[in-house]
């Protein structure tokens, strides 16, 4: 089973207490209960200790912070979210010894179901900051059911919005033991990464794919097989991920792509030896899908590649 980093989490969600105010509000004091501070969709991270772990918010602020999505609960353990400013989250975190960190930068070093956690705790925030309004009737909307719905206050109207996830799919494509790999003008230099793109409406994810390869590189895809997938909360979609097989190989890139090209695997390693091509960063469903690539094909293990960047 593949299991990438932000997934794999094992949580009750506990949806049917999401409405029992009083309950919450016990658990939420609970000393034994833990509570991930996020801003503009950044978690409060401790600097204590080897490995990053989240800066509980402590029972004593707890009564004048209150929460702002109930997680749910891991194993015995309760799980809450609170939302602040990023000033406000700053300043808790001079006393707590800690500092706001984005999900990129600590989502391979976060250990076990944590960065799934942040992931989660991400996504929520990014809905919940962005969705202020009916998409009806453009009236407020206030937040309710623990985080996880928001209701508009036009009692004409009265729409309940709830959190949505926009899928996508991202493929390693091969040929005869080489990879497609593309890059988009905005990327830094050298970054090459697996092609991908937005489900549309009315399309398989199979035809998905084929599609985004077609449009971004004119290179045509047979054979898919479903690989893993990902939540990716950058805001908010989920990453479904592929290896597929093209029939036919010539490249010509739309105006997404700067460069696409097929890359023969020594010729690989060797330019990400010395730097010349950057990988995506091994959080990313992009990477495990590009090692698994060279896994299975060339029984080839990138995370010995000597380039300083991929960890990143």
């Amino acid at each position: 089973m593949n299991v990438n980093p932000m997934s794999g989490l094992s949580i009750n969600r506990l949806a049917e207490r999401r409405d029992d105010v009083g309950w919450l509000t016990e658990q939420y004091v609970d000393p034994r209960t833990r509570v991930v501070v996020v801003a503009n969709g950044k978690v409060l991270i401790s600097s204590q200790g080897q490995l990053p772990d989240f800066a509980d918010l402590p029972v004593a602020d707890r009564a004048s912070i209150s929460y702002s999505m109930f997680l749910g609960k891991i194993g015995s353990q309760l799980w809450f979210a609170a939302s602040l400013s990023e000033t406000a989250a700053k300043e808790l975190g001079q006393r707590l010894d800690a500092r706001l960190r984005g999900l990129r930068s600590i989502a391979g070093e976060l250990e076990g179901p944590k960065a799934a956690i942040a992931s989660y705790v991400r996504g929520m925030d990014l809905w919940q900051s962005s969705h202020r309004f009916c998409s009806r009737c453009g009236s407020p909307c206030a937040i309710e059911h623990a985080g996880f719905r928001q209701k508009c206050q036009n009692t004409l109207c009265a729409s309940q919005h709830f959190p949505r996830l926009d899928p996508a799919v991202i493929v390693a494509v091969g040929y005869q033991g080489s990879i497609l790999l593309g890059r988009q003008p905005s990327w830094p230099k050298g970054r090459y990464s697996t092609l991908a793109g937005f489900v549309e409406p009315g399309e398989s994810l199979e035809d998905a794919v084929r599609r985004e390869v077609a449009e971004e590189s004119a290179v045509v895809v047979g054979k898919l097989t479903y690989h893993s997938s990902q939540p990716w909360p950058f805001p908010s979609s989920l990453m479904v991920g592929f290896i597929g097989e093209a029939t036919e190989t010539e490249i010509c890139c739309d105006d997404e792509l700067e460069d696409a090209r097929w890359f023969e695997v020594s010729e690989l390693r060797e330019q990400v030896g010395r730097g010349e091509i950057v990988l995506p960063f091994p959080a990313s469903v992009s990477w495990h899908l590009i090692a698994s690539f060279m896994s299975d094909q060339h029984q080839m293990d990138i995370r010995t590649w000597n380039n300083g960047d991929w960890q990143r």
